[in-house]
């Protein structure tokens, strides 16, 4: 079997994801710093996987961790092993510690955030509206970033100006181009930062998700201190990474896809479906990190090997023809039916799915609403990506506005 090597600069994804579905469903990848894992490539094989129980996060099962074979300064150690939570146990202990993070993200508690996230859109676009007319603006840093970064702070109560910082560490901790001797100490700094914030919820708490964690663990559900820091420390990560990539990815796609990008502003194509879309075609995560065999697992006609790690190369599997036919390479946003796994799948499905839902709902109806002559400011060949892995993440994404709608011409 042919081993292919991530590129750490991301400079070729689809190439890359073509590759990796060429290899089979099960192919041999070699991730930056030189760690060789699996990496399931097809969709059947993928839902099959998330569901067995032969595949588990004990990192110990690793072969190559048990040998001492992955340092601590290995730039993806964070994602690898990025402490006790749900991201990182099975069976009853990822049920007690799922329920309590699901509980307050279905899909009925999170439709009552919807007047806070349309007052924070309109709040951007008021913002995006009094910059200086015709000069290109970077949509990611301006309008992509704040609003999911604010919607999951005040779920969670971490404070504004916490942000800063935060962006500043979870920008070296999903890079790979990290300098090894900065990730023991980037590592804990997040963990400094995230204990500060518990321990001040502890002190005040108030009606946010960290404050139930710890009520929680105080009323016997047993959250130990590692557990909610953790916790936290995961929401808070993937609760905007990937928003802020799903929206950049849905400007990209309809702006280089014209005739669809009228039809949807012109009502003909629903604003779920092109989400629903993107979602599948240019996925916000592009390798989940990383699970391991308890045993020998047949994967189509390979073998993932006993204490060998896996990872789920969702921006190779988005694209299976076996699963969405010769059209699987097109962005087509009236495609019906649309069954995906872009938020994962069975037990391990992200329980912020419908949160980035209704994110992605509220703000790019709206930007296109305020913005409708809204361009790109460079061509889409130059866009480029973030050096991670696991996000499918531009650098920025400049764009020219266009007057406002209501605005003077």
């Amino acid at each position: 079997m042919t081993r292919i090597a991530l590129d750490p600069f991301v400079r070729d994804l689809d190439g890359e994801s073509a590759a990796l579905r060429a290899a089979g469903p099960l192919a041999e990848v070699e991730l930056p710093g030189g760690v060789h894992v699996y990496a399931v490539t097809r969709h059947a094989e993928a839902r099959a996987l998330l569901t067995d129980s032969r595949v588990v996060k004990d990192i110990n099962v690793w072969n190559a961790w048990r040998r001492g074979e992955i340092p601590m300064d290995w730039p993806l150690i964070g994602l690898a092993n990025p402490g006790r939570s749900m991201l990182t146990v099975d069976g009853a202990d990822h049920r007690r510690l799922r329920t309590l993070v699901a509980q307050a993200l279905t899909v009925k508690r999170v439709e009552r955030l919807r007047a806070g996230i349309e007052a924070l859109t309109n709040a951007s676009l008021e913002k995006l509206a009094a910059l200086p007319a015709g000069e290109p603006v970077d949509l990611k840093a301006e309008f992509a970033y704040p609003l999911p970064m604010n919607v999951i702070s005040e779920l969670m109560g971490v404070d504004a100006a916490d942000h800063p910082r935060l962006k500043e560490l979870f920008e070296k901790f999903f890079s790979t181009q990290t300098p090894p001797e900065e990730v023991p100490q980037m590592m804990a700094d997040l963990g400094t930062l995230f204990t500060k914030i518990v321990d001040g919820k502890r002190a005040n708490p108030g009606d946010d998700l960290t404050s139930a964690l710890i009520a929680a663990s105080e009323n016997g559900d047993h959250l130990t201190d590692e557990e909610i820091v953790n916790t936290l420390q995961l929401i808070i990560a993937a609760g905007h990474e990937t928003t802020i990539s799903l929206i950049v990815n849905v400007v990209e796609a309809l702006q280089t896809h014209p005739e669809q990008r009228k039809k949807v502003l012109n009502g003909e194509i629903g604003w779920d479906g092109v989400i629903e879309e993107t979602l599948r075609w240019n996925t916000p995560t592009s390798h989940v990190l990383i699970r391991f065999a308890t045993e020998d697992i047949e994967v189509g006609d390979k073998v993932l090997p006993k204490g060998e790690g896996l990872i789920i190369s969702f921006g190779a599997l988005g694209r299976d023809e076996e699963q969405y036919g010769p059209t699987a390479g097109d962005f087509d946003a009236t495609r019906t039916p649309n069954r995906h796994i872009a938020f994962g799948h069975g037990p391990h499905v992200c329980p912020g799915a419908a949160l980035s839902r209704l994110e992605a709902g509220i703000a790019l109806p709206a930007l296109y609403s305020k913005f409708p002559e809204l361009d790109l400011a460079v061509p889409a060949s130059d866009l480029r990506n973030k050096p991670i892995v696991t996000q499918n993440d531009l650098h920025e994404l400049p764009v020219k506005l266009g007057c406002p709608f209501g605005g003077d011409a």
